[in-house]
């Protein structure tokens, strides 16, 4: 019982400790003339759908829920956001050349055909996100709609 003690005890003071190990939550300010969004100027019922289930992990615009505030899901919350920006940023759009847009849409409009996007675990914590058939129908059918145009 004694070890059982201490080990609750260390295992307490290294919670508490790593704490103190800090994550950058500051969000890069969002430039309208290169933002998804504003440069496409997305329909609001469409925007509203990009904003609520893709914009947190792949845009500038991330708004960090209270239990990324705590390590160590705070490093694993930041992490899939940088590895979300990395794939796609939303924010950043209009830097992008020909090649690049027209490859993300493809692959977004894959990950939502397929439901790996948004992530199931994070859909548990956002409600939002939990796109119906028919919003990714909706989804699909814009992002495919600008492929087919080439106005991306």
């Amino acid at each position: 019982m004694k070890t059982l003690k201490k080990v609750l005890f260390w295992t307490l003071v290294a919670f508490a400790m790593i704490q103190f190990i800090p994550i950058d939550r500051v969000n890069k300010p969002v430039d309208t003339a290169v933002n998804f969004v504003d440069t496409k100027k997305t329909p609001e019922k469409i925007k509203v759908l990009i904003k609520g289930a893709c914009y947190d992990c792949h845009s500038n615009e991330t708004v960090y829920p209270k239990y990324a505030y705590f390590a160590p899901i705070s490093w694993s919350v930041k992490s899939h956001i940088n590895e979300g920006r990395e794939h796609l940023n939303f924010s950043a759009w209009g830097t992008y050349n020909k090649e690049l847009k027209e490859s993300m849409l493809s692959k977004s409009i894959q990950t939502i055909q397929n439901k790996t996007m948004p992530m199931p675990g994070y859909i548990v914590y956002h409600k939002e996100a939990n796109l119906s058939d028919a919003e990714r129908t909706l989804l699909i059918q814009y992002f495919e709609a600008m492929l087919k145009s080439k106005t991306y």
